[in-house]
């Protein structure tokens, strides 16, 4: 029971849990976290999504007023390799 309490008031989300949180497919939420459509960050090579970020955006996107507004980015390009 306590592992339960514990998953979900995690502040940092994968996309398996944030799908699960918003409602909508794994592949979806991987389409708009590229595009730059909902806040997310890449740890690694994996999306992840700060739980307050997407209340925010939904609020945002509902048209409530919320106490902070959420600026999404568009994707930044990583810096390009060595040449070999």
């Amino acid at each position: 029971m306590a592992a339960l309490a514990q998953v979900t008031t995690r502040e940092v989300l994968d996309i398996r849990q944030a799908s699960e949180y918003l409602g909508f497919s794994g592949d979806s939420l991987y389409r708009y976290a590229s595009e730059g459509f909902i806040p997310a960050f890449k740890l690694g090579n994996r999306w992840r999504f700060k739980k307050s970020l997407l209340d925010a955006w939904m609020d945002e996107k509902s048209g409530v007023k919320s106490t902070a507004p959420v600026t999404v980015l568009p994707k930044q390009k990583k810096p390009a390799g060595r040449a070999r």
